[in-house]
């Protein structure tokens, strides 16, 4: 078996490793993972502060805010919103990607 250089990465043996080490598809993936980190940290804290604030500020949480509806009420509420809006923010970020994919291929054709 004949020895890789050091410093020469090994040729691909599939179309797929050939795209792999393309600039453009590291480039991707590095923007996908800037976006897809931060969502998920903002979501998920959003997510489990409800039960944080809940245990740890009861009194808080339990402010009226008109009628039987208080804080808690309201911010639980409003994670369904934020849900929708982190989707409709991941559905226009990957639209962008979906660019990027479309010219990786066609640079590998």
């Amino acid at each position: 078996m004949a020895e890789t250089p050091v410093n020469k990465q090994p040729q691909p043996t599939t179309e797929w490793e050939r795209i792999e080490r393309l600039p453009e598809f590291r480039e991707l993936i590095a923007a996908k993972m800037r976006f897809i980190v931060p969502a998920c940290v903002f979501f998920s804290s959003y997510y489990f502060a409800l039960p944080i604030l809940v245990g740890w500020f009861p009194d808080l949480m339990k402010t009226k805010v008109f009628g039987p509806v208080n804080v808690a009420y309201l911010f639980a509420l409003s994670q369904f919103f934020m849900a929708w809006i982190v989707a409709i923010l991941y559905v226009r970020a990957a639209n962008g990607f979906d660019k990027t994919v479309a010219k990786i291929l066609e640079k590998s054709k």
